[in-house]
Order: C-alpha cells, then sequence, then structure tokens
C-alpha cells in the first residue's frame, strides 16, 4: 500500500521520482514538489487510502458475523442505503455536506432494519444474506425510480457518484472520515474482534465461552456499517474491495477471525492501485469501473471454488 502510494504521488502531468516523493513528504521537497504533492496529489491518495481501510474494515466484519467469504457491505444492503440516501439529495439538488450525511444515515439505517428483521435471536449465516440481498434488491428498485425522476445534470451527477471516484477528492473528504475511523476503527479491533473469532466456531460454543453474541453481533454490525457508509459518503460506492480485501487477506495470513488489520492494508492497497490505474488507463475512468471489473471477476472465480469445495 505505501509503495504504491509513492507511485501514484509521483506520477502525473509532473512526474517525480520515488526518492524525491519521500523527500517532499517529510518536508525536504523544492516549492514545486511540496505544491504538487502536498497540496495537489495527497488528499487523492489519502483519502482513497482511507476508503479502502474503511471498506475492507467493514467487509472482513460483515465476513465473520455471516461466517461467509460472500458476506459484503455491498452485497448484503448496506452500501445500496448509503447509495439510495446520498442519490435522493442529488435528485433533489442538495449540497455536498448533505449528500454526505445522507448516505451516513441511509447506510446506517439499512443496517438497524435488519437487526430488526432478525429480531431476538439476531441474524446470522445465510438468513443474514437472504435478507441482506433483499434489501439490497429493494433498494436498487427505489435507486432506479429516483433516477427516472431527476433531469439530465442530476442524473449525470448521480451517475459518476454511484460508479465510485476519488476526482476532485480533498481533504473535507478524507479528515471526516479519518475522524470516524479512529474512533471505531480500535473498538472493531480490539472489543470485537477477539469475540468474533469466538463466533465464527458458533453461536453455542462462544456463549459457553462467555461471549455476548447477540450484543458482540450487534455493536460490530453498527460499527462496521458506519464506516462502511462514511467511506460511500467520502467517495461514492466503490463496489467489491469489501468482498475482495478480507478474502485476500485471510488467504495470505491463514489465520482465523476477522483479520481486520491485513484486510485494511489490503484494502488501502487496492484503492489505491485501481485508481491509479483508472487514471493511467489511456483514458482517465472512475474507480469505480477498474474496481468493478476486478471485482466481478474475482467474485465468479470465488463462487466457482465455494461450489467446488461444497460450501454452495
Amino acid at each position: 500500500m505505501a509503495a504504491v502510494a509513492v507511485l501514484a504521488l509521483g506520477t502525473g502531468d509532473f512526474p517525480i521520482g520515488p526518492a524525491d516523493v519521500v523527500r517532499t513528504l517529510f518536508g525536504q521537497g523544492t516549492r514545486a514538489q511540496d505544491f504538487i504533492i502536498n497540496e495537489l496529489r495527497l488528499p487523492r491518495v489519502v483519502t482513497a487510502i482511507l476508503v479502502g481501510v474503511a471498506l475492507a474494515a467493514g467487509g472482513a466484519v460483515f465476513q465473520s458475523l455471516v461466517r461467509n467469504p460472500l458476506g459484503s457491505p455491498d452485497v448484503l444492503g448496506v452500501v445500496n442505503g448509503a447509495s439510495t440516501g446520498a442519490l435522493t439529495v442529488v435528485i433533489l439538488g442538495g449540497s455536498s455536506t448533505q449528500l454526505s450525511l445522507a448516505a451516513v444515515s441511509g447506510g446506517v439505517a439499512i443496517a438497524l432494519v435488519i437487526q430488526l428483521i432478525g429480531g431476538r435471536r439476531g441474524l446470522h449465516g445465510y438468513r443474514f444474506i437472504l435478507v441482506g440481498v433483499g434489501m439490497a434488491a429493494i433498494l436498487n428498485g427505489i435507486s432506479g425510480y429516483l433516477l427516472t425522476k431527476g433531469v439530465q445534470m442530476e442524473n449525470a451527477r448521480a451517475m459518476l457518484w454511484l460508479t465510485g471516484s476519488f476526482d476532485g477528492r480533498g481533504w473535507e473528504d478524507a479528515l471526516p472520515l479519518l475522524a470516524v475511523l479512529v474512533v471505531v476503527l480500535p473498538f472493531l479491533i480490539l472489543a470485537c474482534a477477539p469475540g468474533l473469532r469466538m463466533l465464527e466456531m458458533g453461536d453455542d460454543i462462544a456463549a459457553g465461552l462467555g461471549i455476548p453474541v447477540r450484543r458482540l453481533r450487534n455493536g460490530a454490525l453498527l460499527a462496521a456499517a458506519l464506516i462502511v457508509s462514511c467511506a460511500a459518503a467520502a467517495a461514492g460506492p466503490v463496489n467489491f474491495v469489501a468482498l475482495i480485501a478480507p478474502n485476500i487477506a485471510r488467504r495470505i495470513t491463514r489465520a482465523p477471525g476477522p483479520n481486520i488489520v491485513p484486510s485494511m492494508a489490503v484494502g488501502g492497497f487496492l484503492t489505491v492501485g485501481a485508481d491509479w490505474l483508472a487514471q493511467h488507463s489511456g483514458y482517465p475512468l472512475p474507480v469505480g469501473v477498474v474496481t468493478g471489473a476486478l471485482g466481478g471477476a474475482y467474485l465468479v472465480w470465488l463462487l466457482v471454488s465455494e461450489r467446488r469445495a461444497g460450501r454452495i
């Protein structure tokens, strides 16, 4: 992730070598290098890293909760809730601040609805997946209806946001997301991850080991939904990062549990790398196009491998 970030900071219309990029980040570059890197390029790269970290951490928690590698916030309705909330603001001509608040509110609201549907016994496994997929389908229909009500300019803005892009992102997008991550990630890593590791063995075993199963599941779900919704508010729904990153991290570490920290590193690498590819593909593309293409191929491979293993 750090290497690709340095590469992204150094490439563009004014190329800068990796050594000069590092020196500039430590305040030893020229005035021109300082302006280009710290003022123009760094906010976009930092936003990309934070979005990848948030999506990957949220995806790791969701996959641990449902005990299934296909469980992901962008499959189970949370990202769709954020998208529907933001799309409503776009169609109504709201401001960027209102769009961000609506995206966060929409994602968290869907998480609460999923919990409510779960009832006293809560949701887990394929019940969780079925409810999430159903909510995603409903929200996709609502989003399609909203797009039919917008005018051309509003629809163009909405489609760019729905694709996911880091174009024009600045510190005003990165810093609120950073503040949320500073608060939520320690809770997920320190308070939730040990219990989630036990929860993967089954609710009865976890409860027998003294894990407050329902409270843990609800708290982890809401915290993961919050950071994923904030990531969507910062850059739009960058698809498949929340699905791919935890799977890759688990294959690298070969460790049980949600693997939140390794997933965060892989997520940051994926978003920065995909954004770099999107900018240097011959024609500048939204980052969501690249992650969608890579993620779709990975999803097909994952489905085939899971079917061969007899897990689906």
